[in-house]
C-alpha cells in the first residue's frame, strides 16, 4: 500500500455523561494512541482527534438523576474526562466538544449544504409527546412496562432488566418520565437522510473495496445492514438539548440536530479548532484524497462510521475512512460491563487507586495499558480479571521486561564501572551475532503488525524480544567470566573481552525495547530513555533495529526499577470493591419498583427435537474426586471424575463459582460420549451439567441420595 501524505485518526467521540470505564479505552481510545504514537514515531503526518459528545438525551438526563443542568453536566466531565485519558497516557492532538459554537457552525453548515442539494427529505409522522411539559419525548423520556419480561420500568429504547432493545410503541401502559402521565401521540415534521438511496454505492465500496482490507465482523455486520434493506433515518429531533436547525429552515424551529448526525461532525470541527491552535490548514484532511482516514471505534458504533456517516461525507464532498478497526466489548470478571449496575471499573478510580494514591506511579498507567492491549478484544470480546491483570503484571512486566533492563544496568554498573562497554569484533560468538542480526527482525516484525492494526500480536513480540534478551544474559553468563582473573585479582583480557560484549549488546537491546515498547508504554519507554541518559529522540522509529544507538564509554544512570510486584492484598481489595459497588447500586439506585423482585426469567425454549435426538446423549452418574485450577485459565478447572467403568479428565468452566478443594467428592451429571476436546493443552473427556439461576451462579445437577458412579441418567 502506497504510504498517504498525511493521516487522520479519530476516536469515538465519548458521552461527558458520567466518567467512562476500561471498556471504553480498550475499546477505542488506546487503540488509536498506540497507532498515533508509532505514526509519529515513522515522523509522518498525522493528527489525532477526540472531543466529548455533548449533545443527545443522555446528559439531560443524568443532569436529572444528578439535580442539575445539562449544561452544568457537561462542564463537569468534560474536564474529567480530559484529564483521564492524560492521566493514561492518551495524547490527543486535540480534545474539543461538541457545546463549542465553532461545532455548532459546522455542523449547522453541513446540514444546509445537504439540505439545500436535496439529499435529506421531510417526512411527517406521529410522535409521544408529554401534555403536561409541553414537548414531544425522546425514547429514554417513556417508560412503560416491557412486552418480553414485563418488567415495570422499561424504557422506550432498551429494557434494561431483560436486555430486550425496544421502542415506544412497544411499551405496555407507556408514561412520560417528566410529568408521570400517560403520553399522547402528535404529528411533527422531520428531515431523514435517505440511506436506501446509496445501498449500490455501500455495496461496492465496503463489500468489494474493504472486504478483504477490513475486520471480519465490520464487514459482516455492515453486509447484515445492507442486506437488510437501508432505510431513510431521521436527522432532527425535537428537542431543546442539541445544536438548533438553522434559523432560516423552514420549520425547524424548536427542532435540533439527531446527536448520531451531529456528533461525527464533531471530528470535523474538532481539526478545525485544532487548526486554529497551530495556524495549520485544516482541509486537506477532509478533502485531498492523499489524505488516510481512520475511525478507531467499538463494535456498537460500526453503523454510524462504516453506513451513516461515509454516506454524510461523500454528500458533503469529504474524503471517506480507510479504515475502521473497530473492536469487540470488553466484560469483567465474567460478566459484561454496564454502568447502569455499576459493574465497571472506571478509569477514574483505576487512576485514584493506582496512579494518584499515595506510592502511585506513571508506571502503572502502563500496566493498565499493557494488561488491556494483551487482552484486546479485537476478533472478539475478551475479559479483563483482576487475576490477569496482576499476573500480566507481576509474570511479564516484572520478571521479564523489567528483569532485563535491570539486569542489563546492574551488571554493567558491577562489571563494566558504569558505563557502556566496546564492542570486541574478533571476540564476538555464535550467540553475540545471532542476537544482533535478531534486532532488524524484531523491528519488521513489530512494524508489521503496527501496521495492520493488529496491536495484540505487536505487543506479544515486543515481549518476545525483551525476553530473548533475558535467555541470552542467561546463556552468556557474564558474571561467571567475571571470576576468571589474574593473580592480581584483574579479569582475564578474554573473560572481559566476553563481558564487554555480552553487556553491549544487552545495553543496544535495551534501548531498542524502548523504541519497541514506546507506542504502547509510553511512560515506561521515557524512563529508560532517563536511565540510559537519552533524549526521547532515539524514540524516533528511524533508530528501531539499530545496534549502535548507544556510544562506547557513556556513563548511565544507577537502574531503578521499572515495575513493581503487585500484592494478593490489592487484587482482592479490588475485587472487594467490585462487588460491594454492584450491591450498593441494586439497593440505592433504582426507584421502589424497580427493586420488587420481578418473575425469574428464563431463556427461550429452543428448537423441538425427536425422542430419538435425546436417546443419542449417554448420561451418566460421575463423582469428583480431584480438582485443580488450570494455569492462565480464570474460568477452567481440571476435573478428575470417578465414572465407575473408569476415571476420566473433563475440563470444566466452573472456576469462578467453585473452589477446587470445595467439590472433591461432589457427585455431578456427565455426558459422556462427547467427543475429546482439547482446552488450554488438556484433553478434555466428557461434560458436566450444571444449572444456572436468576443471579448466574452454577449450581451442580446431582442426585438427592448417593448413587455409584457411572449410573445411567434417564
Amino acid at each position: 500500500m502506497t504510504q498517504p501524505k498525511r493521516y487522520l485518526i479519530t476516536a469515538a467521540l465519548p458521552y461527558a455523561n458520567g466518567y467512562k470505564h476500561i471498556g471504553h479505552l480498550a475499546g477505542a481510545y488506546l487503540p488509536a494512541d498506540i497507532y498515533v504514537r508509532y505514526l509519529k514515531a515513522q515522523q509522518r503526518d498525522v493528527v489525532f482527534v477526540c472531543g466529548s459528545d455533548e449533545h443527545g438525551t443522555a446528559i439531560p438526563i443524568q443532569a436529572s438523576k444528578e439535580g442539575t443542568t445539562a449544561q452544568a453536566i457537561i462542564d463537569k466531565y468534560h474536564p474529567l474526562m480530559e484529564q483521564n485519558f492524560k492521566d493514561l497516557g492518551i495524547q490527543f492532538d486535540i480534545y474539543h466538544r461538541t457545546s463549542d459554537p465553532l461545532h455548532h457552525a459546522t455542523a449547522r453548515e453541513f446540514f444546509t449544504k445537504l439540505n439545500d442539494a436535496r439529499h435529506l427529505t421531510t417526512q411527517t409522522t406521529e410522535q409521544y409527546f408529554d401534555e403536561k411539559a409541553q414537548t414531544f419525548l425522546a425514547d429514554r423520556y417513556i417508560k412503560g412496562t416491557c412486552p418480553n419480561c414485563q418488567f415495570p420500568s422499561a424504557f422506550g429504547d432498551q429494557c434494561e432488566k431483560c436486555g430486550k432493545s425496544l421502542s415506544p410503541e412497544e411499551l405496555i401502559n407507556p408514561v412520560s418520565t417528566l410529568s408521570g402521565e400517560p403520553p399522547i401521540k402528535k404529528t411533527t415534521q422531520h428531515w431523514y437522510l435517505p440511506l436506501n438511496r446509496h445501498e449500490d454505492f455501500l455495496r461496492k465500496w465496503i463489500l468489494e473495496e474493504h472486504a478483504n482490507d477490513w475486520r471480519a465482523t465490520v464487514v459482516g455486520q455492515c453486509k447484515s445492514w445492507i442486506d437488510g434493506g437501508l432505510q431513510p433515518r431521521a436527522v432532527t429531533r425535537d428537542l431543546d438539548w442539541g445544536v438548533a436547525l438553522p434559523e432560516n429552515v423552514e420549520g425547524g424551529a424548536g427542532k435540533v440536530l439527531y446527536v448520531w448526525f451531529d456528533a461525527p461532525i464533531g471530528y470535523i470541527s474538532a481539526t478545525k479548532q485544532w487548526s486554529l491552535n497551530t495556524g495549520k490548514d485544516w482541509r486537506p484532511y477532509w478533502e485531498d484524497k492523499d489524505t488516510r482516514l481512520i475511525h478507531f471505534i467499538g463494535k456498537d458504533n460500526i453503523v454510524f462510521h462504516c453506513i451513516i456517516f461515509p454516506v454524510m461525507l461523500q454528500l458533503h464532498g469529504n474524503i471517506l475512512p480507510d479504515n475502521v478497526p473497530a473492536n469487540e466489548f470488553l466484560n469483567l470478571e465474567g460478566d459484561k460491563m454496564s454502568t447502569s449496575r455499576n459493574w465497571k471499573l472506571d478509569m477514574q478510580d483505576y487512576i485514584d487507586d493506582f496512579i494518584k494514591a499515595p506510592g502511585g506511579t506513571e508506571s502503572m498507567a502502563d500496566v493498565l495499558r499493557y494488561y488491556l492491549t494483551q487482552i484486546a478484544p479485537e476478533t472478539k470480546d475478551s475479559e479483563f480479571t483482576w487475576k490477569g491483570f496482576q499476573d500480566a503484571n507481576n509474570s511479564e512486566l516484572v520478571s521479564v521486561f523489567g528483569n532485563f533492563i535491570n539486569r542489563s544496568l546492574v551488571l554493567m554498573h558491577k562489571l563494566c564501572k558504569g558505563k557502556v562497554p566496546p564492542l570486541h569484533m574478533e571476540s564476538l560468538t555464535d550467540t553475540d551475532r545471532a542476537m544482533l542480526e535478531s534486532f532488524s527482525g524484531a523491528r519488521t516484525l513489530i512494524e508489521n503488525n503496527l501496521e495492520h492494526f493488529k496491536f495484540r500480536d505487536g505487543l506479544f513480540e515486543v515481549m518476545a524480544f525483551a525476553r530473548s534478551g533475558n535467555q541470552y544474559l542467561q546463556k552468556k553468563e557474564p558474571w561467571i567470566f567475571a571470576k576468571q582473573v589474574d593473580a592480581a585479582g584483574q579479569v582475564l583480557p578474554e573473560a572481559q573481552a566476553n563481558i564487554d560484549n555480552t553487556l553491549h549488546i544487552s545495553l543496544q537491546l535495551c534501548a531498542n525495547l524502548a523504541i519497541f515498547i514506546h507506542p504502547f508504554l509510553p511512560f515506561t519507554a521515557s524512563k529508560i530513555c532517563y536511565l540510559l541518559k537519552v533524549v526521547d529522540k532515539m524514540l524516533l522509529w528511524e533508530n528501531a533495529g539499530k545496534t549502535k544507538l548507544l556510544s562506547t564509554g557513556y556513563s548511565l544512570r544507577a537502574p531503578e526499577l521499572l515495575f513493581r510486584k503487585i500484592e494478593d492484598e490489592e487484587i482482592a481489595l479490588q475485587l472487594t470493591k467490585l462487588q460491594s459497588n454492584v450491591r450498593m447500586d441494586t439497593t440505592t439506585n433504582l426507584g421502589a419498583e424497580e427493586i420488587t423482585p420481578a418473575a425469574p426469567q428464563y431463556a427461550p425454549v429452543k428448537e423441538s427435537i425427536v425422542y430419538d435426538d435425546f436417546a443419542k446423549l449417554d448420561l451418566r452418574n460421575g463423582k469428583i474426586i480431584a480438582a485443580e485450577k488450570v494455569e492462565k485459565a480464570d474460568k477452567l478447572l481440571k476435573l478428575t471424575v470417578d465414572l465407575g467403568f473408569e476415571t476420566r479428565t473433563i475440563v470444566s468452566g466452573i472456576a469462578q463459582h467453585f473452589q477446587p478443594e470445595a467439590i472433591i467428592g461432589k457427585q455431578v451429571s456427565v455426558v459422556v460420549n462427547l467427543l475429546p476436546r482439547k482446552m488450554r493443552g488438556i484433553e478434555s473427556n466428557g461434560m458436566i451439567l450444571m444449572a444456572e439461576d436468576a443471579g448466574g451462579k452454577l449450581h451442580f445437577i446431582n442426585p438427592e441420595g448417593e448413587v455409584a458412579p457411572g449410573s445411567g441418567i434417564s
